[in-house]
């Protein structure tokens, strides 16, 4: 389980940790490149962009598993996931 050390509840940093959760499972990553389009390196060089951390939080809402199986990576509700796409798109 990753545990933010500040136990930090910014709506970026949520989303960042999301996306290291689910760019670290091979199946996850690989839906998530394949239904977006992006490539691995616009991944990294985008990793801090809004939009893009919005849209890899409403990919985990869409498959209810994912979303469940990277909040509990977390140690988070999934509601604190479509919360922090909330404000993020705000």
């Amino acid at each position: 389980m990753i545990k933010s050390v500040l136990n930090n509840d910014d709506p970026m940093t949520v989303a960042l940790q999301a996306l290291a959760v689910t760019i670290q499972d091979d199946r996850r990553a690989e839906r998530l490149l394949d239904l977006s389009g992006i490539s691995p390196s616009d991944l990294r060089e985008r990793a801090d962009d809004p939009q893009l951390l919005s849209a890899v939080l409403r990919f985990l809402e869409a498959h209810e598993p994912d979303l469940l199986a990277v909040a509990g990576e977390l140690g988070r509700k999934p509601e604190e996931l479509v919360a922090a796409r909330s404000a993020l798109e705000a």
